[in-house]
């Protein structure tokens, strides 16, 4: 709201001073000579505040959106090598849809209309992107407005705060039964190839992700004292997990057949980066008879198989490096009976001696 106060100087001149105010903003203030001037100012700028315009640094009006991107893939994609790949592809697609456009321009009703366009493009693979991947992109930009607001000073508010993300579906379940699993393990075998039977192997007894397997090196697997350490994960955090069984005897033989020009597990042809094996994987998937099945849901299929095996939630988020319990709340009804067994347990403890007394009363 604006606030016009008429004000006279010791000269006898007549001056107009203008405030406005308007939630989420700092207060503005401005004098004029003319009261008409006044309240066009106020106008002008209680419409930017709320069309989410304004700026208070004349830089945004300025700077285009696609030097933001350019400057942000330079200076600070560098520092997130885990994300660089995916977040490079999202502001690209930014910068090709409104690089020509001034920061002082991009408004919320601007990100949004190019939100639903984003959920409503085909992709290459002829598919709609999923609500999360939308609001990947979403991230993605808004990281780089939130740069641009702290370090650089080019804007002073970001328009994702008033734009929604898009719902997401519930995280989905989907794991190997055991028909599956052993039709895909039967399928590797007869593909003759350890290094894929290796890798989905330690995926299904330890729940690692695709990234943290494909970065192993063999000084972070330990045979002899049966655990892989895992440096490389998406928390940032070194995790620790047990290599037991099936998945550690096939590791020991694909150590005895190792390569002496690289320390990768898992390493491509030049040895000088870890193996691209999608076109493997989607093949043994086909002689397996499997769909609707992503190596991810190995991962699924970990936590799935630990559940049903009498794992608390917190020794399966303990397994799969979660901090905290929400991503593995999933799972949960998997563990019923082990859940149904604990609070019987429970319960024949504390009532022992009302349970003694109605078991004798019951005796004839």
């Amino acid at each position: 709201m604006a606030y016009i106060q008429e004000r006279q100087t010791q000269d006898g001149k007549i001056h107009y001073r203008v405030q406005v105010r308007l939630k989420g903003y700092p207060t503005e203030t401005a004098t004029f000579a003319r009261k008409t001037d006044a309240k066009r100012w106020a106008q002008q700028l209680e419409t930017e505040m709320r069309e989410g315009r304004y700026f208070k640094t004349p830089t945004a009006k300025k700077k285009s959106l696609g030097e933001l991107v350019d400057r942000y893939i330079e200076e600070i994609l560098p520092r997130k090598p885990k994300n660089a790949y995916n977040q490079n592809n999202h502001l690209r697609w930014w910068k090709e849809q409104l690089g020509h456009v001034v920061l002082a321009d991009i408004t919320p009703s601007v990100i949004a209309e190019y939100r639903d366009k984003l959920a409503k493009e085909t992709t290459p693979r002829k598919s709609l992107r999923s609500p999360a991947t939308v609001n990947r992109y979403l991230a993605s930009l808004s990281h780089a407005f939130t740069i641009a607001i702290n370090e650089w000073g080019w804007v002073d508010a970001s328009p994702f705060r008033k734009v929604s993300k898009l719902r997401e579906p519930r995280g989905r379940v989907r794991f190997l039964s055991d028909d599956e699993r052993e039709r895909l393990l039967e399928a590797c075998q007869k593909a003759d190839d350890p290094a894929l039977m290796a890798i989905i192997l330690v995926a299904i007894s330890t729940g690692a992700r695709r990234g943290e397997i494909l970065g192993l090196t063999w000084r972070e697997v330990d045979l002899t004292g049966s655990r892989i350490t895992l440096l490389d994960t998406k928390n940032g955090e070194t995790r620790v997990v047990p290599l037991v069984g099936v998945a550690l005897e096939q590791m020991k033989a694909l150590a005895a057949t190792r390569r002496s020009d690289t320390d990768l597990c898992f390493p491509r042809e030049d040895g000088k980066a870890p193996w691209e094996f999608r076109k493997a994987w989607e093949r043994v998937l086909r002689e397996a008879g499997i769909t609707d099945f992503n190596f991810h849901d190995l991962r699924h299929s970990c936590a799935s198989y630990l559940a049903m095996n009498g794992a608390s939630l917190a020794e399966i988020a303990e397994v799969l490096g979660h901090k905290t319990l929400q991503m593995v709340k999933r799972y949960a009804h998997l563990s019923e009976a082990h859940t149904a067994g604990v609070v019987e347990r429970m319960n024949a403890k504390i009532f022992r001696s009302i349970q003694e007394v109605n078991d004798a009363q019951r005796t004839p």
